[in-house]
């Protein structure tokens, strides 16, 4: 059993203290969580000079360096400490309350083995189900870095109506599809894009056991739950901070999710949960008669920040039946509501031209809101009714449809979904069963984007939401972006054929496709040994020349990345 280097480096660190070992030479752990406890000052020394453990255990508030005793006491208290993948979580999935003795926050959380380490989940193939080692956050850090610095882009080439180009750069007005790992391609592209994505929609595996997840370890759902708390945390600093995230999910995972979500995004920012009816046949099997039968499938719905206004379907305008000297009106009698209900409110019972609503009743308008329609003269009383002037300049004059937390099927379903790919792609081998319809994807953009806005999708399957955004550019001329990311090997033939598809139907669009370069192993470096699956090549080799990366590729890369030429 070979240990990571951060593990040893920080063990060979405190034996040079006899204070933190044994008699024997090894670590006196309680000792050293005593001493953490109290920021024992030999303690704070010994950390303070070794340049690694300052970085990884202390936080730089200005000038001033503060230990953080929540990561020391982790990497101290890990379970499974000397077995290849590191976690301080029980091997029990549930609700806890967080860990006094480690002094964290008091909230309730989720909490699942694997829930600190990062799992690069490098699969390509749907039969390709494989084991994969968790880098624990803490004490894998140099592992992380590595795994995570951002990769070459190769093979690049840009596809529009007339087919296929070469490509001298990537700019700001380009779609992209990337072929690689989603995690890695996301840290690839954070730089460029943080901050400035509107809307994120994503269609995960579902851990059903039948689909493309299905890594070969013991904790199948813990792993799918550290697979999607990953890419999750990186896909949030995408976000600006009035953009929105639509996670589509079904009955087995959505409330774990909700949960994990609530941590990540913030339970305060929980828009909804869209209930989208996605089948309309049931099973006819032994089992069918044993269980529900599912008809509907879940769309979480979060908000990075700021709540934001949606765009609604407009069903036509308000009449303004009525005029006067200042101009055209409607008439609209003061409504009540109950005043002992959720929203009572006693500031809202008083006094209009010395009329009080109904007993145990409150008027739906507030005094200030009333005192400006008696200032423009706008109110009026009829029959003991109170009866404002609506006019256009002083309201919404649209009448428009709300954005319903449901989808029924006339939006489509996944077997309708499934037969538009087939006549798409001409071809009915795609692998694909479940699909989600354009036009549920086109409602979901139409919402929450406008004009010029970026959509993302890192889990781009069949190419649905690259589809949906160029039909509705192709309906509203808003030039919306997407950039979509598809590590399975089936993108060329059915994603991007699809995209292509559309452009050379529609005879407008184009994108830029790009692969995270895959290489055999890492020149000169003992990570290879550890996972052969960290296989694309990072950013600052690419200019040796072992990996034969084209001058022309290596201009597109600098340009594409910041990078300054040395």
């Amino acid at each position: 059993m070979t240990t990571l280097p951060q593990i040893e480096h920080i063990e060979q660190l405190f034996k040079q203290n006899s204070k933190f070992t044994d008699k024997e030479g090894k670590l006196f752990v309680p000792k050293i969580l005593e001493s953490i406890d109290k920021i024992d000052i030999d303690l704070v020394k010994l950390l303070m000079a070794d340049e690694k453990a300052k970085e990884q255990f202390f936080i730089k508030i200005d000038d001033v360096y503060v230990l953080n005793q929540n990561d020391l006491i982790e990497f101290f208290t890990m379970n499974e400490y000397f077995n290849h993948s590191y976690t301080s979580y029980t091997n029990k999935i549930g609700l806890i309350k967080k860990d006094n003795f480690i002094k964290k926050f008091d909230d309730v959380v989720l909490a699942f083995p694997y829930k600190d380490c990062v799992l690069e989940g490098g699969q390509t193939k749907d039969d390709d189900k494989k084991s994969e080692v968790f880098y624990n956050s803490i004490i894998s850090r140099d592992e992380i870095d590595r795994l995570l610095e951002p990769k070459v882009l190769t093979n690049i080439k840009k596809f529009d109506k007339d087919g296929e180009h070469e490509v001298e750069e990537i700019t700001e007005n380009d779609n992209l599809i990337i072929k690689g790992n989603n995690l890695l391609a996301l840290h690839s592209l954070k730089k460029r894009y943080a901050g400035r994505v509107k809307l994120i929609y994503i269609d995960p595996p579902y851990n059903t056991g039948n689909d493309s997840f299905g890594y070969n370890d013991s904790f199948n759902h813990s792993t799918w739950l550290t697979f999607m708390k990953n890419r999750l945390e990186v896909a949030r600093e995408f976000l600006r901070d009035d953009g929105v995230i639509f996670i589509s999910l079904d009955d087995k995972e959505v409330h774990y999710m909700k949960v994990l979500a609530d941590e990540i995004f913030d339970r305060n920012n929980f828009i909804g949960n869209i209930a989208w009816e996605s089948k309309t046949k049931s099973q006819n099997t032994k089992t069918s008669f044993n269980k529900l039968q599912p008809k509907v499938e879940h769309i979480l719905v979060y908000t990075k920040k700021t709540c934001r206004r949606f765009n609604l379907i407009k069903k036509g305008e308000k009449k303004y039946p009525e005029k006067d000297t200042k101009g055209n009106y409607r008439e609209y009698p003061l409504e009540v509501m109950n005043a002992d209900g959720v929203r009572g409110r006693s500031s809202m019972v008083f006094k209009i031209e010395g009329i009080l609503p109904p007993k145990g009743k409150q008027w739906k308008l507030g005094q200030e809101t009333i005192s400006e329609y008696m200032k423009r003269k706008d109110l009026f009383v009829r029959d003991e009714k109170i009866i404002l002037k609506m006019r256009p300049e002083n309201e919404i004059a649209e009448l428009t449809e709300p954005f319903w937390g449901l989808f029924t099927k006339d939006i489509g379903t996944a077997e309708s979904a499934k037969k538009e790919l087939t006549q798409i792609l001409n071809s009915d081998k795609h692998g694909f069963e479940t699909v989600k319809p354009i036009e549920l994807i086109k409602r979901l953009i139409f919402h929450t984007t406008n004009k010029n806005d970026i959509i993302l999708d890192f889990h781009a399957g069949s190419g649905t939401t690259a589809h949906a955004v160029l039909e509705l550019n192709k309906e509203d001329g808003l030039n919306r972006k997407f950039i979509l990311v598809e590590q399975m090997d089936y993108i060329q033939d059915i994603t991007c054929k699809r995209v292509e598809k559309v452009i050379e139907k529609n005879q407008q669009g184009s994108f830029i496709y790009a692969e995270l370069k895959e290489i055999d192993n890492f020149k000169d470096s003992p990570i290879n040994q550890l996972n052969k699956n960290m296989q694309y090549l990072p950013i600052s080799e690419l200019e040796d020349e072992e990996y034969g990366i084209s001058s022309k590729e290596i201009a597109i890369n600098k340009k594409f990345y910041g990078v300054e030429d040395e």
